[in-house]
């Protein structure tokens, strides 16, 4: 443990060096930007045990985010004047993995919740979970014994995003609308703390503007890809978009408003939502999503990038909402497992593999992380839809040709289900 916290002194060192020799910020806010970097590293040490909602680690982390809610001087509007809002569900299973595991106990959690209160009839709500997978028993993609996850990029990058647009609008002039931040806890488990508050919440929703999630902001690669879901929930947010001058990211754009995370809770109750993403990796749900892999420059540029993006709403009216396609209505029960992890960032023609999951159909034939699959079976597959049918086609012991590009080189592999 010693050796761990003069590491971590260490690093911390280090990386004020970097913030300080890097360039001068456009921000129209200095903030102390060591304040984002040391926020992902307290909250993804091994001292929180992974997050896991319902376990001291967790308290003790929303206990930090409280403590940094209050230094940035918001109010807190949680149970009883606290920051918190506690709720209890039964276990039944999450949207990442194995639904069969602890189903019927009970789990005790609590959402933090800071407002900065302008007497406005409308509300910004910005959010980000701050929960993640304690020692793995449920939704790891790990092989081997229990370890701690300390979800650096999932998702202490997403609170750490929060807390600083938090202090940056704190010390803004934004005056036209209330600002409630909010760092919610059993989004592994299955958005329980967001379907919690936006059924629960003492505000009036109608009052709710939109919603920015943060989630896995943490891993900006080389190329700066940005994906941003939600555009279509708003007819006001494309153009918004458009307009910003000379953003610094590979933007990829996604109308709708459902998905795995958070804002999903919001669409879900009409309200606009925006959601930053940089992707997955092959450290998702796994011990090595650490600290020292987080691009922390990339996310201070994308926080100051959202920063812009609600300056500019802030002269805004509150916005209209607009449903977008139903993805439950087109979702598909899947018959078999390929066993990879899409690009979701990947935009060009084809299935690409972030990752491959060992022991899984693809990893047992062959395919590799970088592989684009344009075809199973018969079947064509140009996107992330068509891929999906195919795993609704395909039955267990089934063995199909699937075609694939490596390196710009068409190949195949015969896979069985």
């Amino acid at each position: 443990m010693k050796q761990k916290q003069i590491f971590r002194i260490l690093y911390f060192s280090c990386l004020l060096f970097i913030f300080s020799c890097s360039k001068k910020s456009t921000f129209p806010i200095e903030l102390p930007k060591q304040n984002l970097a040391m926020d992902i590293i307290t909250l993804s040490s091994d001292e929180m045990e992974g997050r896991e909602i319902g376990t001291p680690g967790e308290r003790k982390a929303g206990d930090y985010i409280a403590k940094r809610f209050a230094e940035i001087g918001l109010q807190p509007i949680g149970d009883k004047g606290t920051y918190f809002q506690t709720f209890t569900r039964k276990k039944s299973g999450n949207p990442h993995g194995d639904e069969s595991t602890t189903m019927g106990t009970e789990v005790t959690g609590r959402n933090i919740l800071g407002y900065i209160n302008n007497g406005s009839m409308s509300t910004v709500i910005v959010g980000g979970h701050y929960d993640h997978l304690g020692y793995g028993n449920e939704g790891s993609l790990y092989v081997g014994d229990l370890a701690i996850h300390n979800g650096a990029d999932d998702n202490s990058s997403g609170v750490a995003g929060v807390l600083y647009l938090a202090e940056s609008i704190k010390k803004s002039n934004f005056k036209k609308h209330n600002y409630l931040f909010i760092c919610f806890s059993g989004e592994e488990k299955g958005l329980w703390g967001s379907n919690y508050f936006v059924n629960n919440t003492s505000l009036d929703k109608k009052t709710f503007n939109y919603m920015v999630n943060m989630d896995m902001i943490g891993r900006l690669n080389e190329e700066r890809k940005l994906a941003i879901s939600g555009i279509g929930t708003s007819p006001d947010f494309e153009a918004i978009l458009d307009n910003i001058k000379k953003p610094k990211f590979n933007i990829k754009k996604d109308l709708s408003g459902m998905g795995p995370s958070d804002h999903a809770s919001f669409y879900n109750a009409e309200i606009p939502v925006l959601a930053f993403f940089t992707g997955q990796h092959s450290d998702y749900h796994k011990p090595s999503d650490d600290a020292h892999l987080i691009n922390y420059e990339g996310v201070k540029d994308i926080v100051e990038y959202i920063y812009t993006v609600v300056s500019t709403l802030e002269t805004k009216e509150k916005l209209p909402f607009t449903k977008t396609k139903d993805e439950s209505q087109t979702r598909m029960a899947f018959t078999v497992t390929l066993g990879v992890m899409p690009d979701y960032l990947y935009d060009g023609i084809g299935l690409k593999l972030d990752g491959v999951k060992d022991g899984k159909p693809a990893q047992i034939a062959g395919l590799e992380k970088g592989d684009i699959v344009i075809k199973m079976g018969e079947l064509d597959v140009p996107d992330m839809q068509s891929y999906m049918k195919c795993l609704s086609i395909f039955k267990p012991g089934q063995t199909v040709e699937v075609k694939f590009l490596r390196a710009g080189k068409e190949m195949s592999k015969q896979v069985t289900f």
